[in-house]
């Protein structure tokens, strides 16, 4: 049987794809919202027995990255009344291809970096496949909104990578980190209000057309 850390991260791998493979933005935002509560357990299943340092990483990580960001990402696309993403700038099919391309590499590749003994051998592997995974979204897609949840994602594969230091790192130093998350997508949402607003699109290749 396979430990629960395993199977969470796996799930981390899967809902990745979630977000490669899908048009609708309400679906993608509910791929981040699962990510975000699966990373939240995360810290529990690696780390076992009761730690005020550990239970408290995964209350605001659920808080933050399950429930704050969703919840913002949702009312954003009510406001700007944006439903799918229509034309990335490579198929939904490619996206996926080339996901299951980073996930092998993160793979081979993971083994042969010098780290030290971690709780699991999957770990680092999901964690640079969830970095590259974020990135693609991030570039690839024309939607401003989608562009936030590939940032998510992304950052999101850095959390994951962080666990392996995660009794090295001072608490409060994880709480900056997850401050920065929410002032990072805070800021995202307004400049994606203000796109719509003068654009009446949510489509980042009209900044092109801003002027003085």
């Amino acid at each position: 049987m396979q430990p629960i850390h395993d199977v969470l991260l796996l799930l981390v791998v899967l809902t990745n794809f979630w977000v490669l493979g899908t048009t609708r933005l309400s679906a993608t935002i509910r791929a981040t919202a699962v990510q975000g509560a699966l990373l939240a357990g995360l810290p529990i299943a690696l780390y076992p027995g009761f730690s005020a340092h550990i239970l408290g990483l995964a209350i605001g990580t659920f808080a933050v990255k399950a429930l704050l960001l969703p919840w913002l990402l949702s009312r954003a696309i009510r406001e700007a009344a944006v439903r799918r993403e229509i034309e990335p700038l490579i198929g939904f099919a490619t996206s996926m291809l080339l996901g299951a391309v980073a996930v092998a590499l993160a793979f081979s590749i993971a083994p042969r970096l010098p780290l030290p003994e971690l709780h699991t051998r999957v770990l680092v592997p999901v964690s640079l496949s969830t970095v590259v995974i974020g990135l693609l979204v991030l570039t690839t897609r024309s939607k401003a909104l989608t562009q936030v949840v590939g940032y998510l994602i992304l950052e999101n594969g850095i959390y994951v990578f962080g666990l392996s230091q995660v009794q090295r790192v001072p608490f409060l130093l994880e709480i900056g980190v997850l401050l920065d998350i929410f002032v990072g997508v805070f800021i995202m949402g307004i400049v994606v209000f203000h796109i719509n607003r003068e654009f009446d699109s949510l489509d980042s290749a009209r900044l092109t057309e801003l002027r003085d």
